[in-house]
């Protein structure tokens, strides 16, 4: 896997100083560090087989409700259109497991957090206390995935603002807008033109 060496500000960040590293964790190509959190990495590629890309951010409103310890509720269709349900947030990471392999055990809790949930449905999640990490079948679906999770942490937080006894909206909505776009018959965009019966 290609990642960010570690502490290297994004604006300095050339492509040359991407480092490789394989899925044992040793350095195949680059001359710095790898990112810290290359473990986390690792174990998401090990248990989510059709994964091509991980992102991990620390974008300012899904860290808000990682930080919150809160899933991400599905409020409405637009967020519909990209998970079939709300953003997961993990459990609290024990102190154990923080004096132990800590970046290991972010993705174990990650993975744990996901036998309740579908890795390709929602490709996102939220690790408590800490922030996001999303993944897709290629780099840019990752980073795409990253884009829009900021996007829904920013819409619902204003949507609680506006309405903070707002429910979550009603599964077949959710089930309706989804499928249409992401379902075995998805009918959404130009993929599958037909005639309009």
């Amino acid at each position: 896997m290609a990642i960010k060496p570690s502490g290297v500000a994004y604006e300095e960040l050339t492509p040359e100083m991407i480092v490789l590293v394989g899925i044992d964790g040793s350095i195949i190509e680059g001359d710095l560090n790898p990112s810290s959190d290359t473990k986390t990495h690792i174990v998401l590629y090990k248990n989510f087989p059709e994964i091509g890309g991980v992102v991990h951010t620390h974008s300012p409103y899904a860290v808000a409700w990682a930080q919150a310890q809160r899933a991400i509720p599905c409020l409405g269709t637009t967020h519909a259109d990209y998970s079939p349900g709300e953003i997961p947030c993990t459990a609290i990471m024990s102190d154990e497991a923080i004096k132990g392999d800590y970046e290991t055990e972010t993705g174990n809790l990650i993975i744990e957090t996901f036998k309740s949930y579908s890795y390709k449905h929602t490709p996102m999640v939220l690790v408590a206390s800490h922030g996001p990490f999303t993944w897709g079948t290629t780099p840019e679906q990752a980073v795409y995935h990253s884009v829009i999770l900021e996007y829904l942490a920013k819409m619902a937080l204003d949507t609680l603002s506006i309405n903070p006894d707002i429910s979550p909206v009603r599964k077949s909505l959710i089930n309706k807008h989804f499928n249409r776009k992401h379902g075995e018959n998805s009918y959404y965009g130009q993929h599958n033109r037909r005639e309009m019966k």
